[in-house]
């Protein structure tokens, strides 16, 4: 495994409370740089690249306007790839190849790692599709089906959110279902290729301008089918990931902690987690959770990244962030999104505690060590 301690990309930082020991990705390329959304994971499953997210206020946002940079932790090596611009959390690494696919305009683009490697478009939603009409994403963040031979797309196309697939071969977009209301956050089942977990979300009438709660969060989409909620009843709960296994999803039910719901059941487990939780994800093996955590939400608020050692019990606060005013906390979705990385063997996430926007990373063994 790499030794961050010895690398000259990253500084030791430790909070003066935990005595947590992380590692700050101090080898710049851009003034702001994050880690990915937690969805996806920004490295390669060995350990060697590590993507991240770039940004130049007032440049962009988080919806449209940042690039792509990565850290070969072998050649020991920052790159910044301008080409890279993407759309909302887009960006997905093929954990094999360490290559990032992402969004920009209908298309789903891809480069690999190296300073050299060349941009190539993949496939894009079709123009009699898109019929002229607006395309702030094609998908809100990439993800790929089981065998490897399609993204799913959440597209918002004008007025309407088109569910279905786009192969990586360049073939035809395949329509699963037309909707009329915002429906994102889609993600292809981790074990099944024909079935997709996608989040009812909060919707802006782009014509009055008026906003309409979401009510009933979590609907799977099977191809040929229409899309139905999990819970027989609507349920609200927020920031959802499959567990491996494809029979589970994993939520937020705020301060309750974190459910683990059964798909075809709707049977909850219930991991409680002490004052709540924003954002979290499972290892692999689902005994280990890390998330963050805020008093009152905004964007830039103060913040904590904490782990959870199910095995155990214990709880760690990993470290404090600090509130990020101004621009950059406002305009980035700056929030930590801590998530399991490198076939598990790290934690990466955003942090403030520099006053800036860094990308942080812990080995996942130091967490478990303290919590054991």
């Amino acid at each position: 495994m790499v030794d961050l301690s010895d690398s000259k990309l990253f500084t030791p930082w430790a909070d003066a409370t935990t005595k947590v020991t992380v590692y700050l990705l101090t080898s710049k390329v851009a003034p702001l740089q994050q880690s990915f959304y937690f969805v996806n994971d920004g490295m390669s499953g060995d350990g060697r690249y590590l993507w991240f997210y770039c940004a130049f206020p007032p440049s962009g946002s988080s919806e449209s306007g940042r690039t792509l940079g990565v850290a070969d932790l072998q050649e020991q090596e920052v790159r910044h790839f301008p080409e890279t611009q993407f759309q909302y959390g887009s960006p997905f690494v093929d954990p094999d190849s360490g290559q990032a696919y992402w969004c920009g305009g209908t298309a789903i683009r891809r480069r690999g790692p190296g300073a050299d490697d060349e941009t190539e478009l993949i496939n894009s939603l079709p123009a009699d599709l898109v019929q002229n009409r607006s395309v702030p994403r094609p998908a809100t963040h990439l993800s790929r089906s089981r065998d490897g031979k399609e993204f799913f797309a959440d597209a918002e196309v004008g007025l309407q959110w088109l569910h279905g697939t786009l192969p990586l071969d360049g073939g035809d977009f395949e329509l699963w279902q037309r909707f009329d209301r915002n429906y994102n956050h889609a993600q292809f089942s981790p074990v099944d290729p024909d079935l997709a977990l996608i989040a009812q979300e909060n919707h802006r009438d782009q014509i009055t301008g008026i906003r309409i709660p979401y009510e009933d969060r979590l609907w799977l989409i099977r191809r040929g089918e229409e899309a139905r909620p999990v819970f027989p009843t609507p349920t609200r709960v927020t920031h959802e990931w499959w567990d491996p296994d494809g029979s589970h999803i994993w939520c937020i039910r705020g301060d309750e902690g974190v459910w683990l719901v059964d798909i075809e059941t709707a049977e909850v487990e219930r991991i409680v987690w002490a004052g709540g939780t924003w954002h979290s994800f499972s290892s692999v093996d689902g005994k280990y959770i890390v998330g963050d955590h805020n008093d009152r939400f905004y964007r830039g608020c103060p913040s904590t990244v904490n782990f959870l050692n199910r095995e155990t019990g214990r709880q760690l606060h990993v470290l404090s962030n600090p509130e990020m005013g101004g621009y950059a906390g406002a305009s980035y979705h700056i929030d930590p999104h801590p998530r399991f990385c490198g076939s598990d063997r790290f934690v990466v996430f955003t942090t403030t505690v520099r006053g800036e926007v860094d990308l942080a990373i812990v080995p996942s063994e130091d967490l478990i060590e303290r919590t054991s």
